[in-house]
């Protein structure tokens, strides 16, 4: 019987080597899967690649995996806002690698990953510092139907930790509006995806053409609680 639904987090999270890569959902705090990334913390994987949006927010989250000095390289498309201040300083410090991607480039490099797409040819980026490598050098470009194009290749993660609305035990998955952001095609990009949930629902209960996520790229799923607000009641699936 195919069961998909881990006991806790630390059962979810476990075998995460040291030096890997790793894909966390999110858009701001949108989506943020946060109890896995706790989870990630406690589990205690070192020189590790981060895959997201941006750099984390404040000191919880993704900030705080980072604070943990357990993280040697981000892969993201906005590291600084406000209060993005422990990237900013592990950045500013040498402590940690940048490799800024612009947004579009970034969701399309984690789509080929998961579609078997060698690399492919992207305006975004050409005649900017973005066209270069890690070493300096140019990237390959190609003018096709008279446009310049910058060569891009795919993100591949060793794990993905997203976060949606529901799911059942085979892994299926459904997402709350704007939360659903990286984490369809973060899933796909990787060896293994594992996501947190509020609900787990009835096998058979999804209408197929609601399931986003396919439980074939789902290795786990833990729920998690809502959060109680002061007003007594829940607050919303970020």
């Amino acid at each position: 019987m195919i069961n998909k639904i881990a006991a806790s987090v630390a059962e979810a999270l476990t075998g995460i080597a040291d030096g890997a890569t790793v894909l966390i959902g999110g858009f701001g705090t949108a989506g943020i899967p946060g109890e896995l990334i706790d989870g990630l913390i406690d589990q205690g994987a070192r020189e590790l690649t981060v895959v997201n949006n941006n750099a984390g927010n404040g000191d919880t989250g993704l900030a705080a995996l980072l604070k943990t000095g357990r993280v040697r390289k981000v892969i993201c498309s906005f590291p600084r806002q406000a209060d993005s201040h422990v990237f900013d300083a592990l950045y500013r410090s040498g402590q940690l690698e940048l490799e800024l991607v612009p947004q579009g480039n970034l969701a399309e490099r984690l789509r080929a990953a998961g579609a078997g797409i060698g690399a492919f040819f992207t305006p975004t980026g050409f005649g900017t510092e973005l066209a270069k490598n890690a070493d300096g050098s140019p990237k390959e470009t190609r003018v096709i139907n008279g446009k310049s194009y910058v060569l891009e290749y795919p993100i591949f993660g060793d794990v993905a930790l997203i976060k949606a609305e529901r799911g059942d035990r085979w892994g299926n998955l459904t997402y709350r509006k704007a939360a659903r952001n990286f984490g369809p095609v973060m899933a796909t990009a990787a060896r293994r995806t594992i996501a947190s949930v509020y609900e787990i629902a009835e096998l058979g209960s999804f209408d197929p053409e609601a399931v986003v996520t396919p439980g074939i790229h789902v290795s786990a799923i833990v729920q998690i609680p809502r959060v109680a607000t002061q007003a007594g009641g829940f607050k919303a699936a970020a």
